[in-house]
C-alpha cells in the first residue's frame, strides 16, 4: 500500500505516553505497509538571544539522544518496514500540524513530558487533534501490543454529518486491517429537532454505512442506536474497543469550532485510543 511522504507520523519526546504512541504507530504503519516517521520537535522556533547558543545546542543534543532511542525502538517494532527520523526545530504543535499535510495520519500520546500532573489530556495532543490536516490518533487507555491485543471492535460515532462520514470511512479501514467488526453508534439526541428527525437521522446513517460497506465487504458491521447523547453512548461502547473514531465536529457543532463537544469529551475520557477525523 502506498502512502504519503511521512506515512504514519508519530510525535515522540521520550515520555512514557510517546513510547506508547510510537508502539501503536509502528503497528499501524506495518499493517498498512507504509513508512513510519518518528518526529521530535527539539526547541522553540525562534532565534536564540545573545549568550543562549549553548542552551540551544544542549536542547538539540538532548533531542538527538531522545530520537535515537525512539528510532531504535521503532526499528525493532517495524522489522523490515521503513522508519525515518525527523528531528526538527519548532513547537511540537506547529511542527506536527505542518507535517500533517504530507502524512496519512498523526499519532500522539495523551500527554507528553510537558504535561501537568493530573491532566487527562495534554495541550499538544488536544491542539494537534484540533488543527491537523489528516486523521489524528491519540493513544490512551487500554492499548497493548499486537500480540496481546484483545480483538474488540472498532467503534465509530456517526450522525450523518460530513465529519462522521469521514470517521466512518477511517473506521472501516481500521476494522479491515485488524479483521474485527465495526460498531456504528448513532445517538438519537443528535437528531434534528423536527417531526421525523429520529427517522431521518437513522436513514442518513444507514445510507453512509451502505456506501462504505461496498468498499469493505469483508467487515462485519454492528449497529447501535442510543436514545440519549453521543458522549455517554460512545464512552460506554468503547469499553472493550481497540479504537474509537469520531468526526471532528458533528451536526450540532458550533460553526468555527475546530472540535465539537463530543470529540472533546472522548479525547479526555475514552478508555481506548481515539481517532479524530476531519471531513475530506
Amino acid at each position: 500500500m502506498s502512502g504519503k511522504l511521512d506515512g504514519v507520523l508519530a510525535g515522540y519526546d521520550g515520555s512514557a505516553g510517546s513510547e506508547r504512541a510510537l508502539s501503536w504507530a509502528a503497528r499501524e504503519a506495518r499493517a498498512r505497509g507504509i513508512v513510519l516517521t518518528v518526529c521530535l520537535a527539539w526547541a522553540p522556533g525562534f532565534a536564540a538571544l545573545p549568550g543562549e547558543a549553548g542552551v540551544v545546542g544542549l536542547a538539540r543534543q538532548s533531542g538527538e539522544r531522545a530520537i535515537a532511542d525512539g528510532l531504535r525502538r521503532a526499528k525493532e517494532l517495524m522489522g523490515a518496514g521503513e522508519v525515518r527520523p525527523l528531528l526538527i526545530s519548532g513547537h511540537p504543535v506547529a511542527v506536527l500540524c505542518e507535517r500533517s499535510h504530507d502524512a496519512d495520519m498523526v499519532v500522539v500520546g495523551s500527554r507528553g513530558r510537558g504535561g501537568i500532573a493530573g491532566m487527562l489530556l495534554g495541550s499538544v495532543s488536544w491542539q494537534v487533534a484540533a488543527h491537523a490536516h489528516c486523521p489524528v490518533v491519540v493513544v490512551r487507555g487500554h492499548w497493548r501490543s499486537a500480540g496481546d491485543y484483545a480483538a474488540g471492535p472498532v467503534v465509530v460515532g456517526t450522525d450523518g454529518s460530513a465529519a462522521s462520514d469521514a470517521a466512518l470511512g477511517f473506521g472501516f479501514e481500521e476494522a479491515a486491517l485488524r479483521g474485527v467488526p465495526l460498531l456504528a453508534v448513532c445517538a438519537l439526541a443528535d437528531a434534528p429537532g423536527c417531526l421525523g428527525g429520529d427517522l431521518k437521522l437513522q436513514q442518513d446513517v444507514e445510507q453512509a454505512i451502505t456506501r462504505h460497506e461496498k468498499d469493505h465487504p469483508e467487515v462485519a458491521v454492528l449497529r447501535q442506536v442510543a436514545q440519549g447523547g453521543a458522549r455517554a453512548a460512545l464512552l460506554a461502547a468503547a469499553h472493550d474497543a481497540q479504537l474509537l473514531a469520531v468526526g471532528s465536529r458533528g451536526r450540532g457543532g458550533i460553526k468555527g469550532m475546530q472540535l465539537g463537544s463530543v470529540s472533546h469529551a472522548v479525547l479526555h475520557h475514552a478508555p481506548c485510543p481515539v481517532a479524530v477525523v476531519r471531513p475530506r
